[in-house]
């Protein structure tokens, strides 16, 4: 495991870092998550909670507020749960 700490690059050799995009769905709600969700983190962020119930999402919104400290504006709050649950639920609200 400590072996990659080691690992060594010739001079003037390039390093490529695979790109790996995002399937971002666009909806009514994306401008608000835009602005208030990705200045601090990328939508993989999103992507990679799985797909989640509409409490799951709300909580996540209520958690970046309240503990984060997120500069989310409250009237884009449900907004953002109700854009995070259509194109990222699995149809529960529970």
């Amino acid at each position: 495991m400590v072996s990659a700490l080691f690992a060594q690059v010739k001079k003037g050799e390039e390093i490529a870092v695979p790109y790996i995009a995002y399937p971002i769905k666009m909806g009514k709600g994306f401008n608000a998550v835009q602005a208030n969700c990705l200045t601090c983190h990328s939508f993989g962020y999103i992507i990679n909670q799985g797909p989640q119930s509409k409490d799951f999402w709300a909580g996540k919104v209520v958690k970046m507020v309240v503990h984060f400290k997120a500069p989310i504006d409250k009237k884009d709050t449900q907004t953002i749960i109700d854009y995070l649950f259509k194109h990222y639920g699995n149809g529960k609200l529970k």
